[in-house]
């Protein structure tokens, strides 16, 4: 076996926490590239249903847009929003990955056995709880993946600082928390999916498979749940990315967005990008869980080392 094996003591809370919002740093930084490449897929087409006149057909497929990105903006181009990505991942992922475990508990009572409705609320709660923190960082991250490489002064951001002064300042407190309603449905519906589906694809596997606690267990629950959570969130996430990286007045609201899109552009627009989703849902949460179950044995290690004198 490779890894950190299952210690006795259960982690606590903040172990959990602080677990969360590492691992998913961690992965952030290994998967940041095919986000990027998903977000640029996810807005293509807006400019001419918006009357902008510019050529739609830019980016073409996954590996298509990471090329052409690298060719005309350079290889920096594909972590472009990577200090907000990862600001994001320390404040949200901490929130609704690891506090999930804690509010499952709440709503079964302490008990052992939790059905799958107190794991839907568990992912749904500490889902909307993430995202009444984040939501500033994902907005930044949205609009800096979104833009593409110009010189100077003619950037619409300059840096991360300067992106959430600017949106301040003229789009007013409410544009740091704009998308926030589909933001909230994205992220109920990913949250349930991916640690409930990770849940029961864990407890299946250990129940009928000779697979143990450890990392072929977590890999396989993990590669499950990103496949899952992408084919149910993918609509939702087209329109939180667009109403997000939309200019003020584009869209009256998300609702409008999502009617615009199937109106101009059919209702394929809301699987765009989904291959790249895919490939960056299911390795990120392989990164992520098996990260995370990891750092979780391997701080309660540490913690015993230090409580227990040589």
């Amino acid at each position: 076996m490779v890894g950190f094996g299952p210690v006795d003591m259960p982690p606590t809370a903040t172990v959990k926490f602080l677990g969360a919002g590492t691992a998913a740093c961690i992965a952030d930084l290994f998967t940041f590239p095919l986000d990027t490449a998903k977000v640029r897929l996810q807005i293509q087409g807006e400019a001419k249903a918006a009357g902008g006149g510019v050529k739609v057909t830019r980016y073409h497929g996954v590996f298509g847009t990471i090329t052409t990105m690298v060719r005309t903006e350079g290889a920096r181009s594909l972590y472009k929003g990577l200090v907000a990505g990862l600001q994001r991942q320390m404040s949200f992922a901490s929130v609704r990955i690891g506090l999930y475990d804690s509010v499952k508990q709440f709503y079964t009572k302490g008990s052992e056995h939790a059905g799958i409705g107190s794991r839907l609320l568990a992912g749904c709660t500490t889902g909307a709880m993430a995202v009444a923190v984040a939501q500033p960082t994902d907005v930044v991250k949205v609009r800096f993946q979104a833009q593409a490489s110009t010189t100077g002064a003619s950037k619409r951001y300059q840096s991360t600082m300067h992106a959430y002064r600017t949106i301040a300042r003229e789009e007013g407190m409410r544009g740091l928390w704009k998308g926030t309603g589909p933001n909230v449905a994205r992220n109920a519906i990913v949250n349930c999916t991916e640690l409930v589906t990770y849940d029961l694809i864990k407890d299946a596997l250990l129940k009928t498979t000779p697979m143990t606690d450890d990392l072929p267990c977590h890999f396989t629950s993990a590669f499950g749940a990103g496949f899952c959570t992408t084919i149910i969130a993918s609509p939702v996430d087209v329109v939180k990315t667009r109403y997000m990286n939309s200019a003020r007045g584009q869209y009256r609201s998300a609702l409008n967005c999502a009617l615009t899109m199937i109106t101009k552009e059919g209702p394929t627009a809301f699987y765009k990008g989904f291959m790249p989703s895919f490939l960056r849902l299911g390795s990120w949460n392989v990164v992520m869980f098996v990260t995370y179950e990891q750092l979780k044995r391997a701080m309660m290690v540490a913690r015993h080392n230090w409580a227990v004198p040589l």
